[in-house]
C-alpha cells in the first residue's frame, strides 16, 4: 500500500494520546475514524481535541477554517468494526498486552488485507503484537511522544517481520504530517523508554531516600541537563500509571533492576493520585 492511497485513518483509543494522534491526523487533512469502547471517552476526547485546537488558535498557528474543517474530518465511533472503513489503523489502547493482542486479532479479520496495522505501544514488543494478526509483514509500533500535536518525534519499531515496503510508508506518513521519524530496533522501551524510564524511575528513588524534595529534583534536572520539565512533573503529566505500566513491561522482559519500579509511584497510585488527570500526583492541579 502506497501513503498517497491513505486517505482515511482509523484510531483506536481516545485518551491522552488517541485524541492528541486523531488531532494531528485531522489537521494534517486526513479523515479520522476515532473509536472508543464508551460513548464518554469520545466525548472526553473530542473536547481535548477542541481545546488542543482552540490553543493552536490562539498561539496563531491556525486558522479558524483550519481548526473547523479538522473538527469535521473526525467521526467517532463504539464499534471496532468501523475501522473496516480505514486505509490505515494506528492502535492507541491502554498499555495492556493482552487487551492490544485482541484489538489487533480482532482488527486482522475486520480490515482490508493491504491495510497496515500500527500500535502506539510504548513498550510491548512489536513482534509479539504482530502475533496475533496474519499480516505480520503489515504491523509495525509508530509511538509519538506525548503531547502528540506538539511533540516532533515519532518512533518507527519493526516486528521481525515488517517488511521494507510497511517502514517506507510509515517514515513517509509521518514526514507528511511533519514529524521527526527515528527508526529503533524492537527491544525492550525502544530508544526513548529505555533511556527515559531508568532517570524517571532514579528521580522517584532519589524523593523517596529523602536526598532532595520534589521541587529541588525537578529544578535540578531542569537546571543542569537542559530539560524543558523536571522527572517528577513529566511523571505526572504522562499519568503515574501509565509510567508504572512501561516500566513493569520492560522491567519483564529485560529482568534488570534498573527498570524494576521504585515502591513510591506503586503508593501514590495506591491512593489515586495519577497525576494532572486525577488532580494530584507529585504535584496538585486545579482539575
Amino acid at each position: 500500500m502506497k501513503n498517497m492511497n491513505i486517505k482515511t485513518i482509523g484510531i483506536i483509543g481516545a485518551g491522552t494520546m488517541g485524541s492528541g494522534i486523531n488531532q494531528v491526523m485531522a489537521l494534517s487533512g486526513f479523515e479520522v475514524i476515532m473509536m472508543d469502547v464508551k460513548g464518554e471517552f469520545l466525548q472526553r476526547g473530542m473536547e481535548n481535541i477542541k481545546n488542543g485546537l482552540s490553543k493552536m488558535l490562539e498561539k496563531e498557528k491556525i486558522t479558524l477554517k483550519e481548526k473547523k474543517d479538522a473538527i469535521t474530518r473526525i467521526h467517532t465511533t463504539t464499534k471496532l468494526k468501523d475501522m473496516a472503513k480505514a486505509d490505515f489503523v494506528i492502535e492507541a489502547a491502554p498499555e495492556i498486552e493482552e487487551l492490544k493482542l485482541d484489538i489487533f486479532k480482532r482488527l486482522d479479520a475486520i480490515c482490508a488485507k493491504d491495510v497496515i496495522l500500527s500500535t502506539n505501544t510504548s513498550s510491548i514488543p512489536i513482534t509479539r503484537i504482530a502475533s496475533a494478526a496474519k499480516r505480520p509483514d503489515k504491523v509495525i509500533g509508530m509511538h509519538f511522544m506525548n503531547p502528540a500535536p506538539v511533540m516532533k518525534l515519532v518512533e518507527i519499531i519493526r516486528g521481525a517481520k515488517t517488511s521494507d515496503e510497511t517502514f517506507a510508508t510509515i517514515k513517509k506518513l509521518a514526514e507528511q504530517i511533519g514529524k521527526t521519524p527515528v527508526e529503533s530496533k524492537d527491544r525492550p522501551g525502544f530508544i526513548v523508554n529505555r533511556i527515559l524510564m531508568p532517570m524517571i524511575n532514579e528521580a522517584i528513588f532519589a524523593l523517596m531516600e529523602g536526598a532532595a524534595s520534589r521541587e529541588d529534583i525537578d529544578t535540578a534536572m531542569v537546571l543542569g541537563t537542559n530539560q524543558p520539565i523536571g522527572p517528577l512533573s513529566l511523571v505526572d503529566l504522562i499519568g503515574l500509571d501509565t509510567v508504572l505500566s512501561i516500566m513493569e513491561s520492560i522491567y519483564k522482559e529485560t529482568r534488570d533492576s534498573k527498570h524494576q519500579p521504585c515502591p513510591l509511584l506503586k503508593a501514590y497510585i495506591d491512593v489515586g493520585k495519577l497525576g494532572m488527570k486525577a488532580g494530584e500526583g507529585f504535584y496538585k492541579y486545579n482539575k
